[in-house]
């Protein structure tokens, strides 16, 4: 809990999931420090991944390392989410042996994640996007099974899937033996704040993660409308968007590098927008 302000209750709580995560892409020698600052600010939720690529992993696990031993938090304060990522969205420095089966480099990838992360269980387990653009193939299928024998070994309490479509979620949600809890997927205004995964996820019991809620919409942040809202609030207009995510039933990423606003982006309990301004929000891409 942070000292800053109460986190809201939302109707996406579960447990000791949290309202909003810290996102830990493209920091690279900035991971670890940032980790630390947004965990001192904080937050209680970390998104990485086992992808060198855009994520440093191992970093993360530093900066937990040392907050838990500085006493701040304890390992059971904390939700990890990291993923496990295909081939083709790697660079050379695989966390798997490239020549093994999508199964058995499933299982190193993770392996290699509680090592990185210092721990014994990962709170979400996240299948890094399909390995295509439409429907699901076979080493998607492998690799969600391979997930779901992880999480059958008590390992990992959740599974989720991101950078998918409404057909590939429908169809993991289908045939999947352990259903998605999550589905995390970039948000843009100008598509309805992705509204067809958002419905879908809201009626089959699923948590909507969106990220890069400011940073694919940066010429909407900019215009009159949020602005009119946020002075109507007295509010920042990032807190306007992340409360309105919050509002519509998403849990959002934020992946700020700057204190005061890790601070302003959990400083958003006290107030709802009204239904009004989810209705401006919610189209803004069209007016």
């Amino acid at each position: 809990m942070t000292s800053h302000a109460q986190q809201p209750k939302s109707s996406i709580e579960n447990g000791h999931v949290p309202w909003i995560m810290y996102g830990t892409a493209w920091k690279e020698a900035q991971t670890e420090r940032l980790v630390e600052l947004a965990l001192q600010q904080g937050f209680r939720g970390i998104d990485t991944a086992n992808q060198r690529k855009h994520y440093d992993e191992a970093a993360v696990g530093r900066a937990l390392t040392k907050v838990i031993k500085s006493g701040l938090l304890v390992r059971d304060d904390l939700f990890l989410q990291t993923k496990f990522t295909f081939l083709h969205g790697q660079d050379h420095r695989l966390p798997y042996d490239p020549a093994a089966s999508i199964a058995i480099q499933v299982q190193q990838s993770f392996a290699s994640s509680l090592e990185h992360l210092g721990i014994e269980v990962i709170d979400s387990y996240v299948l890094h996007g399909p390995s295509r653009g439409v429907g699901l193939g076979p080493e998607d299928w492998d690799a969600w099974q391979a997930m779901e024998e992880i999480h059958d070994r008590g390992q990992v309490r959740m599974l989720g899937i991101s950078n998918v479509n409404i057909d590939q979620v429908q169809l993991l949600c289908q045939k999947s033996r352990v259903r998605p809890y999550f589905v995390q997927n970039r948000c843009y205004a100008v598509r309805g704040w992705d509204r067809r995964v958002r419905e879908f996820c809201k009626a089959n019991g699923i948590v909507y993660q969106g990220f890069s809620l400011l940073t694919a919409n940066r010429d909407l942040l900019v215009g009159p409308e949020l602005a009119r809202i946020a002075k109507h609030y007295g509010r920042t207009v990032n807190q306007i968007v992340f409360r309105f995510s919050l509002d519509v039933g998403m849990l959002p990423l934020t992946g700020t590098t700057n204190r005061d606003h890790m601070r302003e982006d959990l400083e958003i309990s006290d107030f709802r927008l009204e239904p009004d301004h989810l209705k401006i929000i919610e189209h803004l891409a069209a007016t």
